[in-house]
C-alpha cells in the first residue's frame, strides 16, 4: 500500500471542503501583545494584532509572571527531571496546587501538563474505576472530555446541551444505587453560552451525581478572585470536581483538578496520563502560581477586559455585523461557509494585519463557520476601530448578509 497516498488523498478531501488547516507563524512580543511579528517561510514579513489569542487577560505578558519563571528558571534549571513519581516533583508543584486549591476551596488539586490531558486522564479513571459507572455528558462538551469517557469504556449518556429537563429525565431512569458522573462546561468555547449550573446542580444533588464542571475558559476571567463562573456564582463549594487551565486567562501553560483530598489522591494514584508524564517545568508552575496570586487580589485586568469586549459588541452591531449574543467574553462572528471563513481570514492578515483564525468543522457544525474574537484588556480602542473597520469592509466586499444596524 502506498501510505502517503492514502493520507494525500484524505488531506486534498480537507482542501476541497475548505477545512484544511493552515497555521499562522508569530512571534509573540512581551511586553507589546497584542501585538506579534508574522513569519512566511522562514522570513519576517509584517506586523500584525492578535485578535483569537486564548491569553484572555495578556497575563502571559505580565512582569509579575515572568520575574517567577525567571527567578525559578535560574533557581531550578530548565525540566522538571521526571515524572511526579520519579523525581520530578518540584518544590514549585507543590505550591501551585495549593494556591489551585485555595482558589477553587477544595481540600487539594492536582496538575498535569494540560488541560487536555487533565480532562481525559480525570474523567477516564473516575468512570473506569467507579463501578459500574455510567457519565451523562453535555452534547457539546469538549474533545478532551469525550476522549476521556470513551477511554474509561463506561456507559455514556449525553444530554442535550444545557438542558437540565433532559438531564434530570436521564438520570431518573437510572438506578439511584448506580454511580453517576455529570459532566459540562460553564463557558462553552465556541458559542460563548454559559451552563445553567446551579441548576445542574440540584439534579446531581438530587439524584446523588458526581458533578464536574470544566471552566477553562472561566478560570481567572470570573468571580472575585478569578475562580470562573462557579465562584461569580457562589457555586463552587457544591461542585465535587472543578476543572481547569493554566494556558489561557493565567498566561502560562498546564491544566488541573480541584476536589477533595480523597478524589485528588485517587486520581493522583491512578490516572496513567498523570502518573507517566513528564512533570510541567518548574519555570512553568511558578509562572502560573504567580499569575493566579496575582488574579486573586487584583481586578483591574478582568474590568478592562470586560469593558473591551462590551465595546466590541457594541461596534459590531453598529456595523451590522453578525455574531452570536451571549454573555461571555468570547464572540463569534459568523459566516457559514468555510470558503468565506478563510478567504476572510486571509485577507484580514494580508491587508490590515489582522490575524483572527477561521473556526471550521470538525470544531463548529458545518453551516456555522465563524471568526472567533477574543478581546482582551491589552485592545486599545484604535485597535478595536481598525478591527470592526475591516470587517465592514469585507462584509460589502462579499455581499455577507448584516443584521439591522444599530442607529
Amino acid at each position: 500500500m502506498n501510505y502517503d497516498a492514502v493520507f494525500a488523498q484524505q488531506l486534498d478531501g480537507l482542501r476541497e471542503a475548505g477545512n484544511y488547516r493552515v497555521f499562522a507563524e508569530i512571534e509573540r512580543q512581551a511586553g507589546q501583545f497584542p501585538r506579534a511579528r508574522r513569519w512566511v517561510e522562514g522570513a519576517q514579513v509584517a506586523d500584525v494584532t492578535v485578535w483569537c489569542s486564548n491569553d484572555y487577560l495578556g497575563m502571559g505578558q505580565h512582569p509579575k509572571v515572568l520575574d517567577a519563571m525567571h527567578d525559578a528558571l535560574d533557581r531550578c534549571g530548565a525540566g522538571a527531571g521526571g515524572t511526579r513519581n520519579i523525581s520530578g516533583t518540584n518544590h514549585q508543584h507543590v505550591l501551585l496546587e495549593a494556591e489551585l486549591a485555595d482558589l477553587h476551596g477544595k481540600e487539594a488539586a492536582l496538575i498535569f501538563t494540560s488541560g487536555y490531558v487533565s480532562n481525559w486522564a480525570s474523567l477516564s479513571t473516575l468512570a473506569s474505576r467507579l463501578p459500574n459507572c455510567v457519565i451523562l455528558s453535555d452534547a457539546l462538551n469538549h474533545a478532551s472530555m469525550i476522549e476521556g469517557m470513551r477511554h474509561s469504556r463506561a456507559e455514556c449518556l449525553r444530554f442535550r446541551h444545557n438542558d437540565v429537563a433532559h438531564l434530570d429525565e436521564l438520570l431518573s431512569g437510572i438506578a439511584p444505587d448506580r454511580p453517576k458522573i455529570v459532566a459540562f462546561e460553564s463557558v462553552y468555547s465556541m458559542d460563548g453560552d454559559i451552563a445553567p449550573i446551579e441548576e445542574i446542580i440540584e439534579i446531581c444533588e438530587k439524584h446523588g451525581a458526581l458533578s464536574y464542571i470544566d471552566e477553562v475558559h472561566a478560570v481567572g476571567l470570573y468571580g472575585p478572585r478569578g475562580g470562573g463562573v462557579a465562584e461569580a456564582r457562589g457555586l463552587m463549594h457544591r461542585i465535587d470536581v472543578i476543572e481547569g487551565t493554566l494556558g489561557k486567562a493565567f498566561g502560562v501553560m498546564g491544566g488541573y483538578i480541584a476536589a477533595s483530598r480523597t478524589l485528588c489522591d485517587f486520581v493522583r494514584s491512578f490516572a496513567s496520563g498523570f502518573i507517566f508524564s513528564t512533570a510541567l517545568p518548574p519555570a512553568i508552575a511558578a509562572g502560573a502560581a504567580a499569575s493566579i496570586r496575582h488574579l486573586k487580589d487584583s481586578q483591574i485586568e478582568r474590568t478592562r477586559h470586560q469593558n473591551r469586549v462590551r465595546i466590541v459588541r457594541e461596534r459590531l452591531d453598529a456595523m451590522g455585523i453578525p455574531h452570536l449574543p451571549n454573555d461571555s467574553h468570547i464572540i463569534p462572528v459568523m459566516v457559514g461557509d468555510a470558503h468565506h471563513a478563510k478567504m476572510i481570514s486571509d485577507w484580514l492578515m494580508e491587508h490590515h494585519g489582522i490575524y483572527v483564525q477561521p473556526i471550521n468543522y470538525p470544531t463548529v457544525p458545518k453551516g456555522t463557520e465563524r471568526l472567533r474574537i477574543t478581546p482582551s484588556p491589552v485592545h486599545t480602542d484604535r485597535d478595536i476601530d481598525r478591527l470592526v473597520e475591516a470587517l465592514s469592509e469585507i462584509w460589502s466586499q462579499c455581499a455577507l448578509a448584516r443584521r439591522e444596524m444599530a442607529a
